[in-house]
């Protein structure tokens, strides 16, 4: 899994899908509340637009020019301060309005308007002007006015209505609300569905990389599941990039047992001579022919392990080599009676070839038998999902810390009577590291010299 700060195509896809998403959402749901109070303010604005055509209608003038409101029969007009008001003024001195006839719900209060009513009116004449204000109670009022002249009368007359909006803003908050919360639930449904879409959509390329990672770890040899036509190219060019490291590897193995069989020949023919003429300089081409062969040895043995590592990846059961190793090494140490106790689970695999790991463990396993007192142990185990580690212990002197760095280095020998080359250890250190792994030296629970080897692991 990615972590935070590592690039990732889904963090990258859903983050984009999410992020328009809710900004669509967001700019729907600020539109449907502007619609909606925009629809109810007009249904407001139809009622107080009846009141005032009433009042315009009814409206009559006296024979002292006195203006004489109809009589309505909207009781709200007739509580006091009930929240539905009207009001006939005369434009006055300064642009304001001086009121000329009230509803009873005014009381003794007015209708409060904007400074430039007037003006509005007059720039408007006959139009209705729609306006908020405040009233007696100082409750929001949603307000119209409209300027006609009456028969009788020179002078214009304002007509006003006003009405506490306070229901209005109620809805609308109410819709808000709702709006809110049923898109909130969308966006939440958008977001899973998002996410889902992409975890989905690219199903297949998470499928390529397991796949991929099967090769790698040496469960199949190649890319077999069909693809959509995006992806089908790439599996292609890694089937073609894989073939070909594999066509790599075999060339490599191939000049490398060439390249043995056209070096070792001769060198058998040279140490064979100088052993049979004898004399200072047979002993000479002797020893030093001896050196070359350990050399060739050692690197033939590093390209090899070299070439394996870069192939696709080889599984071998642990407990298949342990077994077969330790049965063949208690027949060859059987005058010294050597006990080999080994455990590995059935379902642990080496990354790598059969013939490294029988290698690997065989050089330590024989060194433990070598010179162990009678008995040796080996102990294999899974270390991670990715690594494991073999364990071999004897019971026998064990080493010095300097000792152990002596008997790692190619060709040392800390006891030139026992048999061997003195490569032992040193080969298993190489091939160790040619696959990435590591060797470490210490003192055994047995007494004796303990080897740990942190080798890959292969999942079963």
């Amino acid at each position: 899994m990615p972590t935070l700060g590592q690039p990732s195509l889904v963090r990258r896809l859903v983050i984009l899908a999410a992020g328009w998403s809710l900004a669509v959402l967001v700019v729907c749901a600020l539109v449907l509340a502007l619609l909606f109070q925009q629809a109810a303010l007009r249904r407001f604005d139809q009622g107080l637009s009846e009141l005032i055509d009433n009042l315009t209608a009814g409206t009559t003038i006296a024979e002292k020019g006195q203006v004489v409101a109809p009589a309505l029969t909207d009781l709200r007009a007739l509580r006091a301060f009930s929240g539905k008001y009207w009001q006939i003024a005369e434009p006055g001195e300064g642009g304001k309005l001086r009121v000329l006839v009230r509803s009873r719900s005014l009381w003794d209060s007015e209708l409060k308007s904007p400074p430039d009513i007037v003006g509005r009116l007059d720039a408007k004449p006959g139009q209705p002007v729609s306006y908020d204000t405040f009233g007696p109670l100082n409750e929001p009022l949603r307000a119209m006015a409209t300027q006609a002249k009456l028969p009788g009368r020179a002078a214009p007359v304002v007509f006003m209505a006003a009405e506490d909006r306070s229901p209005v803003d109620r809805d609308v908050r109410g819709f808000v609300t709702a709006t809110a919360i049923a898109f909130a639930l969308l966006a939440v449904g958008m977001i899973a569905a998002v996410v889902i879409q992409v975890r989905v959509g690219l199903n297949p390329l998470f499928a390529l990389r397991r796949e991929v990672a099967s090769v790698r770890r040496g469960k199949a040899e190649r890319v077999q599941r069909a693809y959509p036509s995006e992806l089908s190219p790439l599996a292609d060019e890694l089937n073609a990039l894989m073939a070909h490291n594999q066509e790599v590897v075999e060339r490599q193995r191939t000049h490398v047992g060439n390249l043995a069989h056209a070096l070792k020949t001769p060198l058998s023919v040279m140490l064979t001579e100088a052993r049979q003429t004898g004399g200072p300089l047979a002993s000479v081409v002797e020893s030093q022919a001896e050196a070359m062969r350990m050399q060739v040895d050692h690197h033939l043995r590093r390209a090899r392990a070299a070439a394996r590592t870069q192939g696709p990846g080889e599984r071998t059961s642990v407990a298949d080599v342990l077994d077969e190793l330790s049965r063949t090494l208690e027949r060859i140490f059987l005058d010294k009676g050597v006990e080999i106790d080994w455990d590995a689970d059935e379902d642990l695999f080496f990354l790598g070839e059969r013939q490294d790991l029988l290698e690997l463990a065989g050089n330590a396993m024989e060194n433990a038998g070598k010179w162990c007192k009678g008995r040796v142990r080996v102990r294999a185990v899974a270390a991670s999902g990715e690594r494991l580690h073999l364990t071999i212990e004897d019971d026998g002197e064990g080493l010095t810390p300097q000792e152990r760095e002596t008997v790692v280095r190619r060709g040392a020998r800390l006891d030139e009577s026992a048999p061997g080359s003195g490569l032992g250890l040193s080969i298993v250190d190489e091939l160790a590291r040619a696959y990435g792994g590591s060797l470490k030296l210490g003192e055994a629970r047995l007494g004796g010299l303990l080897v740990e080897l942190d080798l890959p692991r292969a999942e079963a």
